[in-house]
């Protein structure tokens, strides 16, 4: 009897526990109209596979412009928000940001239905360099925006001046050990989101089970968006950009790309697509930042490496004067 009122007990606070969490939530839009960027946000109209999509994007150009060009890319749980420190940093040196939310992402459209390669995405990066009329600039991307920006700086190597990857995924090719998904599996893996299975997920993954307060936003970003009832869309993109990852890897061509490199890397970080569908032999080969920062830099030609020790996924958010230190130096070569 007591050990039933105990669980009773248990279970009425779990419940009051995520009430609470929920209660705290922000329910947000589609496209975040209801959640303010850092900066001010313009709007491209794509007409791409034969439907009307609007890509949002932050251009930042400083009074003291010394007339050179970043573009910051994100990365799958996130959205250009998340470069705030890094902007001010680098607008303070004089340098032009634009950063985009890719389609799917942010306040961008998320399609009904889109064929996702990173090829088009790279094009519809390109279409707002076109735009604003620059001819020439730096590509920065972290994690999924490392494969973006890859496939950028294979597609326009007379745009890109420099490259640099933030521990960027696909720098190992994970079809060779993780059985394929379909894109409805992912879909119900995404369904089942919730704020506790996202801040577990960081917490273990981005973070070493070291949290601070200020990556609450992060969490509340992805969680805000569980409440909508559009979620069921904004999750078959999310499903769809994992298929991408998956089945679309950069790893193979590093080796053609012409821009100087800078390779920042934060040791700790472990992050593989598919680890759970694995055995622990085989997981324990996966992620490997410390090994696989570098391989990479074998791989890219007039590549450098900045490895960032007892640091995550994430860097800029981590350890921000590690990250953007040889950043600026690297861009001021």
């Amino acid at each position: 009897m007591k050990k039933n009122i105990i669980i009773l007990l248990l279970t009425i606070f779990a419940f009051q526990y995520n009430n609470a969490q929920n209660d705290q939530l922000q329910w947000l839009d589609i496209n975040l109209s209801n959640y303010q960027y850092p900066f001010p946000v313009h709007v491209l109209d794509l007409k791409v596979q034969n439907q009307d999509l609007k890509m949002a994007y932050m251009d930042i150009k400083p009074a003291n412009y010394n007339g050179e060009n970043i573009v910051l890319i994100h990365g799958k749980n996130f959205n250009g928000a998340y470069w705030k420190t890094t902007i001010d940093a680098l607008t303070k040196e004089g340098f032009r940001v634009i950063v985009p939310d890719q389609i799917g992402f942010g306040k961008s459209t998320k399609p009904d239905y889109f064929h996702y390669t990173f090829q088009q995405l790279a094009k519809n990066t390109k279409l707002i360099l076109d735009k604003l009329e620059i001819s020439e600039t730096a590509v920065l991307g972290h994690s999924m925006g490392g494969m973006i920006a890859t496939r950028f700086a294979l597609m326009y190597p007379e745009m890109t001046k420099k490259l640099i990857l933030e521990n960027p995924i696909g720098l190992e090719d994970w079809k060779l050990k993780v059985p394929y998904q379909s894109v409805d599996w992912w879909y119900k893996n995404e369904l089942k989101k919730s704020y506790d299975g996202i801040k577990k997920y960081q917490l273990v993954s981005y973070y070493d089970n070291k949290w601070k307060p200020e990556y609450d936003q992060w969490v509340n970003l992805l969680a805000g968006w569980t409440l909508n009832s559009d979620y069921k869309k904004i999750a078959w993109n999310a499903a769809l950009t994992y298929d991408m990852i998956f089945t679309q890897p950069v790893v193979y061509e590093f080796k053609n790309i012409t821009a100087p490199t800078l390779l920042i890397i934060g040791t700790r970080d472990r992050t593989a697509l598919g680890k759970p569908l694995v055995s622990d032999e085989v997981r324990k080969t996966m992620g490997l930042y410390g090994k696989l920062g570098k391989e990479t830099q074998k791989k890219i030609p007039n590549a450098e490496l900045v490895e960032i020790e007892n640091v995550g996924h994430l860097p800029h958010i981590e350890k921000f004067n590690a990250f953007i230190n040889p950043l600026i130096k690297f861009l001021k070569k």
